[in-house]
């Protein structure tokens, strides 16, 4: 029988790739296909909320460093489920502070979940999209801190990763 913690592994990997396979449907002009990517989100989501009411957030110690980095990504893409990225940001916190978590995709899921809430964002991670040429991020609590901050958390310079977003 499989360890239990290789299985859940594989299925937070499984569920990683299927999102990044699937992500080009998130800006999709077919609402049919936006549809079909809000629907896949929403079941990743509701998986991962299972798995962190059973057992805790997926650290690296537990699942591979791989798994725990899908488990990120399912909750940095659970939008629509603000109970969830809650939780994830909760239980992330506490795995950081212990040393068995990232605190650069900590930054990110935070900034993510302020973003959703209608707030402003911390770390700066998170952009609106881009308008003539030009990346717009959401704004910023503290622009003034924001590079000192993302330096905290292991992120490159405000400026460099917004560059990341204009058209080559």
């Amino acid at each position: 029988m499989e360890d239990d913690s290789a299985a859940l592994a594989r299925e937070l990997t499984d569920m990683a790739a299927e999102d990044q396979r699937s992500s080009v449907l998130a800006n999709s002009d077919d609402p049919a296909e936006q549809l079909a990517w809000r629907r896949l989100t929403a079941r990743n989501g509701d998986r991962l909320g299972e798995i962190m009411r059973e057992s805790g957030w997926p650290t690296a110690e537990r699942v591979g460093e791989e798994a725990a980095r899908s488990a990120w990504l399912i909750a940095q893409h659970a939008d629509r489920q603000l109970d969830v990225q809650r939780h994830a940001l909760r239980l992330m916190r506490e795995a950081v502070a212990a040393g068995s978590a990232d605190a650069r995709e900590l930054a990110f899921l935070h900034d993510r979940t302020l973003v959703n809430e209608g707030r402003e964002q911390i770390y700066g991670t998170q952009i609106a999209g881009v308008r003539d040429g030009v990346p717009l991020p959401w704004p910023c609590e503290e622009p003034e801190r924001v590079d000192d901050l993302r330096a905290g958390a292991g992120i490159e310079p405000f400026d460099d990763y917004v560059a990341r977003f204009s058209p080559s």
